[in-house]
């Protein structure tokens, strides 16, 4: 969430940042105006709190010197009653102000760098640079050519699940098991970062110290009846690690790297993708998660893209990056990277990966720390990205090396986690 301080101290920047992003929150009737509101509502009662009890202290000891001298203290100590009632009725607005406050903060969105460029949709975003030779040539999209290899089984999904659900089926889940594996060594053995596995299922403390919760409730499952989410992406459960934690400066950069199924209702994607495993309410990912000191998470933004380009250069697929628009951000990213994989059934780079720094903005929400000398413990930094979506890679490694025979070609670095196979076929 954004510092308490910032919106005293850079209101009018913060509103601007904000409008830049096209939110909702800005405006006189707007939760940005009602934050503040409510900031100057809590220093007016803190003000007239100290006062009262200035009051309180100075009425007790006449108290106290009255009776002392055996005078009357009646008048006092009714002033001493009235006081006391209206403290507590002050206490109680107080504290109100603020759970509304602190509730209310939690809806408004990070806002982004002034490097990130102007833009209202994913039409402005920028393209930063291109690898790898699409190819131009007429490939049938990934779903036609998975039922004819019989290694994709949407009807099943269907029956057993219901709608965007895919039953993989021979080469085509060895393939994501691979790719699973293939991912998780080469961050760990050539990018440094430490692996771990984590809960699937998280409360809602967890998804709202990374920005999912209140936010995005439409758009997860909730066990009926507990306080329990199946996870959108590794970011929640990883990141949560270290809630309500004071890390040692010693400790950072901190670099996990996660597999997890993920779980997303979709909710505003009605007609969109409708056929086939780009969007999907169950779907395999790799998750890249740092905690970094702040004035290198814009360095670390860079290394963690890097990393996760990696993948898709092991892999022979083509793909670019392009940086996200203001109106394209994500709720807690300040700054974002996204990665395009070319599709030839579509002639279009699709997305398979989202890097983004988030600033202190989710360190703030989890109270995730580091203490750095004397001073008082500062929020960390965080960034993640996918190291890759693993569905969207099966989906562009079907596409990009299917042959006119039918076949597809699996990419070299594959070969030791698929049994030396080299070529899915109809034999």
């Amino acid at each position: 969430m954004i510092d308490r301080k910032d919106i005293r101290k850079h209101a009018a920047e913060l509103e601007a940042a904000l409008s830049r992003r096209g939110a909702d929150v800005v405006g006189p009737d707007s939760a940005w105006a009602r934050v503040a509101e409510l900031d100057r509502e809590q220093r007016r009662l803190k003000t007239e709190l100290e006062a009262l009890q200035a009051e309180r202290n100075r009425v007790s000891k006449l108290i106290g010197q009255k009776k002392r001298h055996g005078e009357d203290a009646s008048r006092e100590i009714e002033a001493m009653g009235e006081l006391a009632d209206r403290l507590r009725m002050l206490q109680g607005e107080a504290k109100r102000a603020e759970e509304e406050f602190e509730r209310i903060l939690l809806e408004i969105p990070n806002p982004p760098l002034d490097s990130v460029p102007d833009g209202e949709s994913e039409e402005d975003n920028v393209e930063i640079r291109r690898w790898g030779q699409p190819r131009s040539d007429r490939v049938p999209p990934h779903y036609e050519i998975g039922e004819q290899l019989g290694i994709l089984d949407f009807e099943s999904g269907a029956r057993i699940a219901g709608s965007r659900f895919t039953v993989l089926r021979g080469a085509a889940a060895r393939l994501e098991r691979a790719l699973m594996q293939f991912m998780l060594d080469l961050h760990v053995e050539q990018h440094g970062y430490d692996e771990v596995w984590v809960p699937a299922i998280v409360n809602q403390r967890t998804m709202t110290g990374t920005g999912q919760l209140p936010k995005f409730a439409d758009d997860l499952y909730k066990l009926e009846g507990e306080d329990a989410y199946l996870i959108p992406t590794a970011e929640v459960p990883v990141t949560n690690l270290y809630r309500e934690s004071i890390l040692e400066i010693s400790r950072l950069p901190i670099r996990h790297c996660a597999y997890t199924p993920c779980f997303r209702r979709e909710a505003g994607s009605a007609g969109r993708d409708v056929r086939g495993m780009i969007r999907q309410h169950q779907f395999d990912k790799v998750e890249l998660v740092h905690l970094t000191l702040p004035e290198r998470a814009l360095e670390d933004l860079e290394a963690l893209t890097a990393h996760a380009e990696a993948v898709l250069q092991a892999l022979g697929l083509p793909y670019r990056v392009v940086e996200l628009c203001a109106g394209d951000l994500g709720f807690s990213a300040q700054k974002t990277y996204d990665l395009e994989v070319w599709l030839p059934s579509q002639q279009r780079y699709r997305e398979i990966s989202s890097c983004s720094s988030f600033g202190q903005f989710q360190g703030r929400r989890a109270g995730i720390r580091y203490r750095s000398g004397k001073g008082k413990p500062q929020p960390v930094a965080t960034l993640n990205g996918s190291g890759v979506a693993i569905g969207r890679c099966l989906v562009a490694l079907l596409e990009n090396g299917w042959r006119e025979d039918g076949s597809v070609e699996i990419p070299e670095a594959l070969a030791p986690y698929m049994g030396g196979l080299q070529r899915i076929a109809n034999e």
